[in-house]
Parts: C-alpha cells; sequence; structure tokens
C-alpha cells in the first residue's frame, strides 16, 4: 500500500533533478533536440508533416560562460559650475558717527532715527555766536595788510636811487684820491690833500653800503607786507570754515541709526559723546562679509558671482569686491567681502548668510546615485564596460542634485552600468542594453536652489 507514494516520490525527485540542475537539457529535449545537440529519430510515418528546421544560436553552442544582461548608459564629461561655500553676516557699506567740528549750542529742530537722509541734507545746526564778528575783524586785517604793500613796493625806486648815487660820489673819490696820489709823487700835492682824498673815498663806499642796505630793507619790507596778507587771508579763511562748520550736513545717503542732537544741546568739538551729531549708515549697496579657509583661498577671485541665503530665506547675489592678503592671527582665515544691491533695505547690517562664491567650472559626469557602489575594499566608485567586461572605476563625488550625482575621475566618455552593477565582478562578460544618457545638466544644476548657474545659494554643500 506504500508503493505509490513511493512511486510519486521517485518521479517527483526525478522531475525535479530535470527542472533545477539539467534545465538547457530539458529545454532542448522539449524543443525537440536532445542533450548532446542532434536532432532524435523522426517516425517514418508518411501522413506526419514534416518537422521544420530548428536553428541553434551561438550562445547554445558557446562552451565558455554567458554573457551578463546589465543596462548602461555612455557618459559623457561635462563642464559643472562649481562654488566655496562660507558662512558670514552683512554689514553696512559705510557707518559714521557725524562729529561736531566746532562747539556751539544746537538750534535746530532734531531728526528722529529711522530716517532716510540724503547726502548734503542738514542734520544739526549751531548757533554762530561772536563768529560774524570775528569774520569782520579778519577781513578788516587782511584790507589793512593789502595797504601796506604799495607803500613797501614804492620804497625800492627811492632806494635804488640812493644806490646809484652813492655809487657816482664813490667813482669821484676813487678819481680824486689817485690823482692825489700821483702829484704827491711827483711834489706837487701835499700829504693832506691825499689824505682827504682818502677819507673821502672811505666815505663814498660807506654811502654804497648804506644804500645797498636801505634797499634790502625795502625788499624785506615787502615780504613782511606779502606775510601780513597771507596770515590776514589764513584768520579770514578759519574764521569762514568756522562759521561753514555751524551746519552739519549728511555725508552721504543713508538711515538714522540714532537722532540727531537734540534743541539746546551744547556740542563740543573732540568729544565722543558731547560731539555726536547723529550716527548714519549706508545700506545700499550692502556687504556680505565672510571669512574663507587657507584651503580655499586660491579657488576665488575677485569680481566672481556670489550668491548668498540670509537666516530670513531671501537669497540675494552680488560680486566679490575684496579678497584680503593677510590672514587673521588667530583663525588664520581670509576676509572676503560681496557686495549686493539692496534698493529696498530688506537686508539689515548683521545678518546671517550663507555665501556661495563661483568658483572656476569642474569636469565631471553626470550620474545616477543608484549607479554608485562599492568594491571589495570600501571604495566608492561605479561599474563600468571595458572591452565587453565588467570593470569598477573609484570615483569622487562633487555634488548632488535633482537628475543625478556628479562625479570626477572618469575618462572623458564611459560607459556606466546603472541595472545589475551588482550582480557583476571585474573581468565578468556582459550584454549591455543601453538607454538614453542622463540629461545634461538643466534646471536642477542651473536652478538657484541648487546652487547652479549664476543663481548661486547655499543650498550645495561644497
Amino acid at each position: 500500500m506504500r508503493f505509490f507514494p513511493l512511486l510519486t516520490a521517485i518521479l517527483v525527485g526525478i522531475a525535479l533533478f530535470f527542472v533545477v540542475l539539467q534545465r538547457d537539457a530539458l529545454f532542448r529535449f522539449a524543443q525537440g533536440i536532445t542533450t548532446d545537440g542532434t536532432a532524435p529519430p523522426v517516425i517514418d510515418n508518411a501522413a506526419a508533416p514534416a518537422a521544420a528546421p530548428v536553428s541553434i544560436t551561438d550562445d547554445d553552442n558557446q562552451a565558455g560562460p554567458r554573457a551578463v544582461p546589465v543596462v548602461a548608459i555612455r557618459s559623457k564629461a561635462q563642464d559643472v559650475p562649481d562654488a566655496v561655500r562660507v558662512r558670514g553676516q552683512s554689514e553696512a557699506a559705510r557707518q559714521v558717527e557725524v562729529m561736531a567740528e566746532t562747539t556751539g549750542r544746537v538750534i535746530s529742530t532734531p531728526i528722529r532715527k529711522g530716517a532716510f537722509v540724503e547726502e548734503g541734507q542738514l542734520l544739526c545746526e549751531l548757533d554762530p555766536g561772536t563768529r560774524d564778528a570775528s569774520l569782520a575783524e579778519a577781513r578788516a586785517r587782511l584790507a589793512e595788510a593789502r595797504a601796506r604793500l604799495p607803500e613797501a613796493e614804492a620804497r625800492i625806486p627811492e632806494t635804488q636811487a640812493r644806490i646809484a648815487e652813492a655809487e657816482a660820489v664813490l667813482e669821484e673819490a676813487r678819481l680824486n684820491q689817485t690823482a692825489a696820489s700821483r702829484l704827491s709823487e711827483g711834489g706837487f700835492a701835499s700829504d693832506t690833500r691825499v689824505l682827504n682824498a682818502a677819507a673821502a673815498l672811505r666815505s663814498a663806499e660807506a654811502a654804497v653800503i648804506a644804500a645797498t642796505t636801505g634797499l634790502d630793507t625795502a625788499q624785506a619790507g615787502i615780504e613782511s607786507a606779502q606775510s601780513g596778507i597771507q596770515a590776514a587771508e589764513a584768520a579770514v579763511d578759519r574764521a569762514e570754515l568756522d562759521i561753514a562748520q555751524l551746519t552739519i550736513e549728511a555725508p552721504f545717503s543713508g538711515l538714522l541709526e540714532t537722532d540727531t542732537a537734540e534743541l539746546g544741546a551744547l556740542l563740543q568739538s573732540g568729544g565722543q559723546g558731547a560731539g555726536s551729531c547723529a550716527t548714519i549708515v549706508q545700506l545700499d549697496p550692502i556687504k556680505l562679509v565672510g571669512f574663507l579657509p587657507e584651503a580655499q583661498v586660491d579657488r576665488v577671485t575677485v569680481g566672481a558671482n556670489a550668491g548668498a541665503r540670509l537666516a530670513s530665506g531671501q537669497t540675494v547675489e552680488g560680486v566679490v569686491t575684496f579678497l584680503s592678503r593677510s590672514a587673521d592671527d588667530l583663525t588664520r582665515t581670509f576676509r572676503v567681502e560681496v557686495t549686493v544691491p539692496n534698493p529696498d533695505m530688506r537686508i539689515r547690517d548683521g545678518q546671517t548668510a550663507e555665501i556661495l562664491i563661483e568658483t572656476p567650472a569642474t569636469v565631471a559626469h553626470l550620474i545616477p546615485a543608484s549607479a554608485l557602489t562599492l568594491n571589495d575594499e570600501g571604495q566608492l566608485g561605479v561599474r563600468i564596460i571595458e572591452d565587453g567586461k565588467a570593470g569598477f572605476a573609484a570615483v569622487d563625488l562633487v555634488r548632488d542634485t535633482l537628475d543625478g550625482v556628479l562625479l570626477t575621475g572618469l575618462p572623458n566618455t564611459v560607459d556606466v552600468i546603472t541595472v545589475g552593477q551588482e550582480y557583476v565582478t571585474n573581468g565578468v562578460l556582459v550584454r549591455p542594453t543601453f538607454v538614453d544618457e542622463v540629461s545634461t545638466l538643466g534646471t536642477s544644476v542651473n536652478d538657484p536652489a541648487t546652487g547652479g548657474g549664476s543663481g548661486l545659494t547655499p543650498e550645495v554643500t561644497q
């Protein structure tokens, strides 16, 4: 009674043997081909139709291992926009505490903080006091000094005439002295006459010296008059400047951070607190300030495009206008400034910002993230096809995008396995099916949300 179950088990075992271990032979037998590849004997039956010839594929006759089917893409390297990311904060382009340059009491109505003021607008006005009288006195002294100059210049011709007269007398005295000396030698003149002639000569020489000194004195008088004029003009300029400093104006257009000085307040020159009229800041344009590490500073240049995302979520764009040449002594970082337009004053001084600065493009491949794999050593890479066989290529990850990952370390053109890479190893024959290449850098890379193109934002970490 146990014969039939035992027979059933034997038949099932034989069926499983052929289905699992001899599947190819079973399929060929089912198709009318024996396991040795020859056709079985045909039954001689005239009524039976002739059997159609069955073709045998090359894969069925191949004695070696069969190729593994995989899906692959043919990737070409492309230029990828790249950027350096730094954290920083916004900073006013200019901030000045406007100080008084002279002492006086405020007589103008104060302007309240938060108001926008134009360049040259009056902020504080001081009481002139006696400054107008001082200016009038300085101008009177200037007129007096200018009047002395013609008088000093008129003395020059007079002294020159005296010099000419003295020189003529000197020449006459020399002739008389010479004649007296010759007559004395011949005995025709007395010694007294010779002595008188010599004395007259010395007197004429002294007169010439005195006349020359008078000319120098006259010239000195002219120079003194000119110096007096210059001193008087300087006094007038000081008085006028002192009056001009009574009105304190905005040095540039901007916002008041403090109220201007209150009516009746005494402002003094040179004082930090007592001399302050107001504090004004310029926020358009505004600067974004960050600090680059030593490893990244050489990648950034002045004039490079940059973008930033503020803590409020606002995104802005600008250009690099300054890159420090000296590092901070403590952090060994380099200051970088990005100038950003701020016409609506929405960006405030001191806001936190994440800044992306554009750098030269990187040549990389855009590959689906699912194609990444690890080799036995744990290296990140992709499976590639070389001469019909699978291989492994280590890669460096540039960044992730919505279209895939950007990789470097591959040849300019390479066949990358995207499906089936986990089922092959180096040297295994593959039968690839190529699909359309991954789209080139499109909206996701050039989109400001991913940090590509001109809309650089800190969404992508370098």
